[in-house]
C-alpha cells in the first residue's frame, strides 16, 4: 500500500524556519520531519511513498538524490572522481517525488498524484505530523467498516478540523476547530479508498473541507481514534519540543534502531 504526504504548503505559521525550505525538510535530530514520518511508516511495512511537493520542492529532491550524502560517512577520490559510501544503511525506500503546483490547496494535491494510486487504497497524511498510532490496527479497522475514509483524531487544543462522531465511530459531521473547542481533531494518517479522487475537483479543493463534510454528510467517514502521542510541528515553540523529545532519547515515534 502506498503512503502519501502532503509536503508542499508554504508553512507560513513557522515561516522562521520555512523561509528557506518546506516546513517537512525542517529538522528534528538532524532529520527532516518527513524523514521521521518515514521511518515511522517503514516499521509497519509501508515502504511505497508519493509526496506531494509544491514550495521550494528542489529541496526535497535534492535531499532524496543525495541520500548517502545526507546519513553515511564518505571518502572522494577527487584524482579518479570516484566516491566511497562507509557503512551505508539503504531505506527498503520506493520514492515518488511529484511536483503538484506551488499554491495548490490539500484536495487538489491529492487529486493531482491520482495517476501514481490507480485503482488501489493508500494512506494520506501531513508532511508536519508524528504520532505513535498503531498503524496495523488503523489499517485492519479501515479494512473492517467498508467505508471510503477512515482518519485518525486526537483530543487536543489544536486549530484543526473537528469532528463530530456518532454510532459506531461514524464521523456526522467535519468542522473547522474554533480556540478553546474540545472535541476531536483530525490527526491525518488516513486510510482511503480510490473513491476519494471522485470528491476532489481540481487545484483548488480543500482537502479537509468540503470533501470532508460529503464524505460526512454521506457516511463514508470513520473516527479511528487515538489516545498516544500526536504532535504537530506549526511553530517553533513545538518545534523546540519535538527536539527536546528527540534528544532526550524518549521520542514516543522513535521505533526503530537505526
Amino acid at each position: 500500500m502506498k503512503v502519501v504526504i502532503l509536503a508542499g504548503g508554504l508553512g507560513t505559521r513557522i515561516s522562521e524556519e520555512s523561509h528557506l525550505k518546506p516546513k517537512p525538510m525542517i529538522e528534528i535530530g538532524e532529520k527532516p520531519i518527513l524523514w521521521h514520518i518515514m521511518k515511522y511508516y517503514s516499521q509497519f511495512g509501508f515502504h511505497d511513498f508519493v509526496i506531494c511537493l509544491g514550495y521550494k520542492q528542489y529541496v526535497v529532491k535534492e535531499f532524496f538524490a543525495d541520500y548517502f550524502l545526507h546519513t553515511s560517512d564518505v571518502t572522494f577520490d577527487l584524482a579518479n572522481n570516484q566516491m566511497e559510501v562507509h557503512n551505508n544503511y539503504a531505506e527498503p525506500w520506493k520514492v515518488t517525488l511529484v511536483d503538484t503546483g506551488l499554491l495548490t490547496m490539500t484536495g487538489g494535491r491529492v487529486k493531482r498524484i491520482q495517476p501514481f494510486i490507480g485503482d488501489q487504497p493508500f494512506m494520506l497524511t501531513y508532511g508536519d505530523g508524528v504520532c505513535n498510532v498503531d498503524l496495523k490496527k488503523l489499517l485492519d479497522f479501515h479494512k473492517s467498516h467498508g467505508k471510503i475514509a477512515t482518519i485518525t483524531t486526537v483530543n487536543l487544543s489544536q486549530l484543526k478540523g473537528v469532528l463530530e462522531i456518532g454510532d459506531n465511530n461514524t464521523i456526522t459531521s467535519f468542522r473547522e476547530k474554533e480556540e478553546g473547542d474540545g472535541s476531536l481533531i483530525n490527526g491525518g494518517f488516513m486510510v482511503l479508498q480510490p473513491e476519494i479522487f471522485h470528491y476532489l475537483k481540481d487545484d483548488s479543493t480543500v482537502f479537509e473541507q468540503e470533501p470532508m463534510k460529503r464524505l460526512a454528510e454521506e457516511g463514508q467517514l470513520k473516527s479511528f481514534y487515538h489516545d498516544g502521542f500526536w504532535q504537530c510541528m506549526d511553530t517553533q515553540r513545538e518545534m523546540k519540543k519535538l527536539e527536546e523529545l528527540w534528544q532526550s532519547g524518549k521520542a514516543p515515534w522513535k521505533i526503530w534502531d537505526k
